[in-house]
């Protein structure tokens, strides 16, 4: 089976693409999502998290995401902090759900590939992109925030031009060129990859 990593800055939906991916029967692993569970139901991950945020970090027993978001977004050392915490642990969850998958391929969405050197893993990655001033109306949009806000997250991810000639493939979700057609492409192309693999 195949490990396909899918990336693309903020907003750039890739979880647009991935649930594409999920309706044609593909497997995806949300990062993101999975992370979120991991620091409330890891009990190692919670410690560790109040040893560096002090137990402010969780309210009523939850992470409390507002906080931590503010806090780590405004200081990239603290934002490296947490990915170091966090990202052994998710990484782990990812590498055990892969190992159980039966499809020709699975698919890990990640917004953070690259940055945290994880291209290794894959077998082929596939970038989402689109154009920054629609990205930053998506996440105004999404999660309720400032232009400030959000420039300040985009500006402490990879550079997207340089993330996206990275890729094996590309998916352009601008809005202009349809979607489906793109995913399907990649879709077929890595069915064929995949039965080569296990032939």
């Amino acid at each position: 089976m195949l490990k396909i990593g899918l990336t693309g800055g903020i907003g750039s939906g890739k979880t647009t693409v991935a649930n594409i991916f999920e309706v044609l029967g593909i497997p995806v692993y949300y990062a993101d999502e999975e992370a979120k569970k991991l620091m409330n139901e890891n009990k190692a991950l919670r410690r560790a998290i109040i040893r560096l945020f002090g137990d402010t970090a969780y309210k009523e027993g939850e992470l409390d995401r507002s906080f931590l978001g503010e806090l780590v977004f405004s200081d990239p050392e603290k934002l490296s902090q947490l990915n170091k915490i966090v990202h052994p642990a998710t990484l782990e969850d990812a590498a055990q759900w892969m190992v159980r998958q039966q499809a020709p391929y699975a698919i890990k969405e990640a917004a953070l590939i690259f940055e945290a050197n994880l291209q290794s893993y894959f077998d082929y990655v596939i970038g989402v992109t689109a154009p920054e001033s629609l990205r930053i109306s998506r996440v105004i949009q999404r999660d309720h925030t400032s232009m400030e806000k959000v420039l300040k997250r985009i500006r402490q991810q990879m550079n997207e031009e340089e993330k996206i000639a990275l890729c094996d493939f590309v998916i352009k979700n601008d809005e202009k060129e349809g979607l489906l057609p793109q995913v399907l492409k990649v879709h077929e192309t890595l069915l064929g990859k995949g039965l080569t693999v296990d032939s």
